[in-house]
């Protein structure tokens, strides 16, 4: 957490373009990245879990260092996250105590099952005396976000303040929610282009397929991923479906140009945090931000900037696929293995392209309105989400039987899309699996998902 004024100076408007320009690698070199987050709970009573005390979020962080090896970093004096130099991989803590594994590029699809594995063999281990559970929903079903105790980083005390100006459900985002991302690489803008075409019109289908967070404050909400319609009651600054991305040249530039309009939350210098919630970068490249007179940002300025940008897909040096609910460990592989079907096969990707090309931005922003509540249902074209659901499962699967990704017993990268072809077998989400069993063998008691939906 060193200083952000050891990072090179923002000589011109052109390094913001090369930031991102940077990541640009042949095929040989794309990785596959995973991140999920996990709810915490303590059973003996049933309760969120603090930051504090012998059986607190800092006790678990400081218990998984121990068997890992893994650096922890502060803010204040406090662990907040560890880091691997090795695996290039980090745990950090999200606003409500969420434990989110930040995986590295790995190779294949089985690298990142095993990868995900490992993690939860430790986190479990490490956690089980400490009466610490891990849940894998995409909301917490019953704690309001009051009784959520705020993990002690900087930069939360910051957002959450912002969040309650310029939305209606901010803080639930950051305190109650959880996703699983998947992070792929492209070879050239025009690669980028593609995938990020491709990976924000299919988002809404990605959530349908996804959805888990049908309860919230004790109830069912009335929506089967109520983490996607927090989404769209945070920050309209900083989210959405990036509609400029499908004009006619659209690159580097015009995401940098869209990234240069939303508001700041934070500068980092000398381990602290500034607070800059609502000012403009482009002040800031001027030398003209008011908390810090005549200062003009770096490299690393931009980078965290750009890191508080929360569209469906978000641009850095590598795409990342935002629009899924936390699941059980097996989703947290197969929404990578959906993605990296759909974006890493080139056939796969012309496939999925040629499907969504036709598409208009009423479409997709109706789809990405209504999805939250209807999932699969949701209508499109002359018949509804699922279709489109099972077509592009089809198409991941094809673009993964031609990797032909092997694990030790012979097998592909398609046995990790299973948990989605039981969702189009059923044409059930998660969610709705959940909500029969609410509205059926559990007679409303909503306590019972603890356990069931435990990792």
């Amino acid at each position: 957490m060193a200083g952000a004024d050891i990072s090179p100076p923002i000589e011109s408007r052109a390094d913001l373009i090369d930031g991102m320009a940077r990541g640009c690698k042949p095929e040989s070199e794309w990785r596959i990245g995973t991140e999920h987050e996990k709810h915490v709970f303590h059973t003996n009573p049933l309760r969120p879990v603090a930051y504090e005390g012998p059986d607190g979020i800092r006790a678990l962080l400081d218990g998984v260092a121990r068997e890992t090896g893994w650096e922890p970093f502060y803010d204040e004096g406090n662990p907040i996250g560890l880091w691997s130099d090795e695996t290039k991989g980090g745990i950090s803590l999200e606003p409500g105590g969420q434990f989110e594994l930040s995986g590295g590029p790995q190779p294949d699809l089985h690298a990142t099952a095993a990868e995900t594995a490992e993690h939860m063999r430790v986190a479990k281990a490490v956690a089980a005396p400490l009466d610490i559970h891990f849940l894998g929903l995409g909301v917490t079903p019953i704690w309001s976000v009051a009784e959520i105790e705020r993990m002690p980083k900087s930069r939360y005390g910051i957002m959450a303040p912002y969040m309650d100006k310029v939305g209606t459900l901010g803080t639930s985002m950051m305190f109650r929610s959880a996703t699983v991302q998947t992070n792929l690489d492209f070879s050239s803008e025009a690669d980028m282009v593609k995938k990020l075409r491709v990976s924000l019109a299919l988002q809404p289908v990605a959530t349908a397929l996804f959805a888990n967070s049908p309860f919230a404050d004790g109830r069912d909400t009335g929506y089967l991923s109520y983490r996607s319609h927090i989404w769209l009651n945070t920050d309209d600054a900083r989210t959405g479906m990036l509609p400029f991305a499908f004009e006619e040249g659209f690159g580097f530039e015009q995401y940098a140009d869209y990234a240069l309009d939303v508001p700041m939350y934070f500068v980092l210098r000398d381990g602290h945090y500034i607070n800059v919630a609502g000012e403009s970068f482009r002040d800031f490249l001027e030398g003209k931000l008011p908390q810090l007179p005549g200062e003009k940002p770096t490299r690393r300025d931009w980078n965290y900037h750009l890191g508080t940008i929360f569209p469906e897909v978000r641009l850095k040096q590598f795409l990342e696929m935002r629009g899924a609910d936390m699941g059980d460990e097996k989703s947290v592989t197969a929404l990578s293995a959906f993605w990296t079907g759909l974006l890493y096969d080139e056939i796969s990707l012309e496939a999925a392209y040629e499907m969504i090309k036709p598409w208009t931005q009423d479409e997709r922003d109706h789809m990405r309105r209504e999805v939250p509540r209807l999932g699969l249902m949701t209508p499109h074209d002359r018949s509804n989400l699922y279709d489109v659901a099972a077509q592009a499962v089809g198409i991941a699967e094809a673009g993964l039987v031609r990797r032909d990704r092997r694990n030790a017993q012979g097998k592909d990268e398609t046995i990790h899309l299973a948990p989605l072809e039981e969702t189009i077998r059923l044409a059930k989400s998660p969610a709705e699996r959940w909500l029969d069993k609410y509205r059926g063998e559990w007679n409303g008691d909503l306590t019972r998902i603890f356990k069931e939906a435990e990792l």
